[in-house]
């Protein structure tokens, strides 16, 4: 073989590998991913991220550290599904409990691992109050868990009979019961194997010596858990509309106008970034607006534009907090997140139309203007004159029902109190409002006596 057929092949070689990387494993590095507390859609972002980090790197092994009561089925689906796309082996270690969708987020690793005293199970859906959710949503959720525990090779119907109480298995759950393991009924069945805690596990899948990475949550997924939070979405909901409909009666756009799409933009951007709302709700709730816009100021009155606005927002609204796959729980916490806005923006606005007129920086500033200001301020509209109250004088036009009249030695503008009266006639000053200074008709005799 010639001495230039060799370079050639070297140099096929090298190009070869520069163009077909593969994916270096560093056996240096194990993320841990802790999944505590409620299970909800803020938390799926975070485990995505660790999740495509740990892939990056080429990390040894990504191990789930679970602690969870359960939570949104949705969002145990979509981490459910990064878990199985991930090129790095998931393990999963039960710190204590893995309830509901504790339970799917477990089995969608490739092996499970238990602490003693831990728990795995209880996965069927329910409601607030803990009734058992509708069919079609146990049976999405059963399915999943068979089609987890299969691709795992695990039982499959140890898996459904988390889910089903009606599905029985012999030696380990009877009918009309709904499974639940401990660590040693697992380790019997084949479903889990025993560990002492994370360290442990580390030596048993041989990186005994590896940095152990947690990922933190960074400040976007902070923010957006914030504020799509069951405490804040009604705030920003009432500060949203409340901007706007305080915007309505101002004749330019200004700061509360910005503050309300400001506060709308939050609730409706973090709610699709976690995926509750869609693109839909945005338009249903915009076409409220546009509804209601046109009850406004185009159509008098308030009749069917003004009732379709209302319950388009409304609509748009509730479907912006249900998500892909709601429960009865996430039917309740929509619930109360819109009932709670509706309160607020009700509040709000009462206590608003109640205090601030009467805000003196507000009148000093020139945004209200109060009925009588002082001359350093603004313009003070008419002195009340109380001394005219009950003097008599003569109409010297005729007050139709508004004209002048004499009282004592002054000219005065006067108003009717009803009657039309005729120039010449003789009137008393029954009230002095500002500018206004009401009479009423009297007898020459009546007069005469005054």
């Amino acid at each position: 073989m010639s001495r230039q057929f060799m370079v050639l092949i070297a140099i096929a070689g090298t190009l070869g590998a520069i163009a077909v990387p593969g994916t270096v494993q560093n056996e240096s590095t194990v993320y841990r991913v802790p999944v505590t507390g409620e299970i909800e859609l803020g938390l799926a972002p975070y485990i995505q991220r660790a999740v495509k980090e740990a892939d990056e790197v080429g990390a040894a092994a990504l191990i789930l550290d679970i602690d969870t009561p359960g939570g949104r089925v949705d969002a145990a689906e979509i981490i459910s599904d990064a878990l199985t796309d991930s090129e790095v082996p998931v393990y999963s270690l039960i710190n204590r409990r893995a309830y509901s969708a504790g339970a799917l987020i477990a089995l969608s690793t490739s092996r499970i691992y238990m602490r003693p005293a831990s728990v795995i199970g209880a996965a069927t859906p329910v409601d607030g109050t803990g009734t058992k959710a509708p069919e079609k949503i146990v049976s999405a959720m059963r399915s999943q868990m068979r089609t987890l525990a299969e691709a795992n090779g695990l039982e499959p119907e140890v898996a459904a009979a988390m889910v089903d109480e009606d599905i029985e298995i012999d030696g380990v759950v009877e009918s009309g019961k709904l499974l639940t393991l401990t660590t040693e009924e697992a380790i019997e069945i084949g479903y889990a194997e025993a560990i002492e805690d994370l360290d442990a596990l580390l030596v048993e899948l041989g990186h005994g010596g590896a940095t152990v990475v947690t990922p933190e949550l960074n400040w976007a997924e902070r923010l957006v858990r914030f504020f799509s939070s069951s405490v804040v979405s009604p705030f920003l909901l009432s500060l949203g509309f409340l901007g706007l409909l305080v915007e309505i009666r101002t004749p330019t756009f200004g700061l509360a106008g910005t503050m309300g799409l400001i506060s709308l933009g939050l609730f409706f951007g973090s709610n699709m970034i976690v995926g509750l709302a869609g693109l839909e709700d945005v338009l249903i709730v915009g076409a409220g607006l546009v509804l209601l816009g046109i009850e406004a100021f185009v159509v008098p009155g308030f009749g069917i534009f003004g009732v379709a606005g209302i319950v388009a927002i409304l609509t748009g609204l509730y479907m912006s907090l249900l998500g892909n796959i709601p429960t009865m729980p996430d039917f309740t916490r929509a619930g109360w997140v819109l009932i709670s806005s509706m309160l607020l923006l009700i509040g709000s606005a009462w206590a608003l139309i109640r205090t601030l007129p009467s805000s003196s920086r507000l009148t000093e500033s020139g945004i209200f203007l109060l009925a009588k200001t002082a001359s350093a301020i603004g313009y003070e509209s008419a002195e009340v004159r109380s001394d005219l109250v009950g003097k008599h004088g003569t109409a010297i036009t005729d007050l139709r029902p508004a004209g002048t009249a004499i009282i004592g030695d002054e000219r005065i503008d006067v108003v009717s109190e009803s009657e039309w009266i005729s120039a010449g006639t003789p009137v008393k000053v029954l009230s002095a409002e500002g500018y206004r200074h009401i009479v009423r008709s009297v007898s020459e005799q009546e007069a005469e006596e005054a």
